[in-house]
Formats: structure tokens, sequence, C-alpha cells
């Protein structure tokens, strides 16, 4: 009779720490509500300046030689934890531009340069991990900062990020 109540146990524990997970995922699952702008932030490394910019979605935005398009922005509720994930394609057009100065230098040889945007990056940021998927760059970075509404006004301070601080 011990038997079958400690193998009873036995499988009500088990059949509990197998349902455990789901119960644990849908707890702690996010709910991800679509943003209609991506507001993004890009660092120059060789200037030490940062410039925030926003980028409505489906847009694209120039940020020295980048071209960051955005395709999808989602955010949390203000009642949950705050989250934003965007989904960004970012290419290089310096290299098309070194292309077109290439073909122009060789066009007197017939030599064919191809002008083809060299992608970085494709895929999902996310705002609270920036070094979960992050664009590798020598000159630039980019992250998300948070996905907007058009109703919503992001803080400011007034003053612009990245510039020295006036001496007194």
């Amino acid at each position: 009779m011990k038997t079958k109540i400690v193998f009873g146990a036995a499988v009500a524990a088990f059949v509990s720490a197998a349902a455990l997970p789901v119960a644990i995922t849908s707890a702690f699952a996010l709910d991800y509500q679509p943003a209609k702008i991506a507001q993004l932030q890009g660092l120059d490394k060789i200037t030490a300046r940062i410039s925030t910019f926003e980028v409505p979605v489906g847009q694209a935005v120039k940020f020295g030689t980048l071209s960051i398009r955005v395709d999808a922005c989602y955010r949390t509720p203000p009642e949950e934890r705050p989250e934003s994930a965007s989904f960004l394609e970012i290419t290089d057009l310096r290299d098309s531009v070194d292309n077109n100065v290439a073909q122009n230098a060789d066009s007197s040889t017939g030599g064919d340069v191809d002008g083809v945007d060299d992608e970085l990056f494709s895929g999902w940021m996310f705002a609270s991990s920036p070094g979960l998927s992050a664009l590798e760059h020598p000159v630039y970075d980019v992250w998300v900062k948070e996905c907007l509404n058009s109703g919503d006004a992001p803080p400011s301070d007034g003053s612009e990020q990245g510039q020295a601080a006036p001496a007194e």
C-alpha cells in the first residue's frame, strides 16, 4: 500500500514539474503592442557624439554612412515591465559610394564594379539588452532606445547629447 502512495506522489510530482515550464513561461510572457515610431540612438566612435533620432515604422533614416530601416517596433504596456523591441535593417552606404568612385576611375579601362550596398545587420534589437543582438561596425554603434506612438512625447532636458558642458 505504501508503494502505491509513494508511486502516486512521484507521478503527481513529475506531472506538476512537466507543467511548470508552461506556467512559468506564460506568467512571465510580455504583452507586446505595436508602436508607430522607433526612437534610436547612434554613437559615432570617431567624434564620440551620440545622436538620438526617431524613425517611423516602414521608413529609413541615414546616420553617417549607414542607412537604418525600421520594419517593426513593439513595446509593452505601461503596467508591465518596460521593454521595446524593433526589427532593423542596417546597410552601409559607404561601400556603394566607394564603388561609384572606383567605377568612375575604371570607366576608361572598362572595369565593372558592382554598386551593391553592404547589409550589416538585419534582425531584432531590444532596448533592455542592446548587446544581445548588436550592430558590429568599426565606426558606428546603433541601438533601440524605445518605441513610441505618435502622441507620446519623449522626455527632453533641452540639451543635446554628446556636447560638452559650457565652461563657467
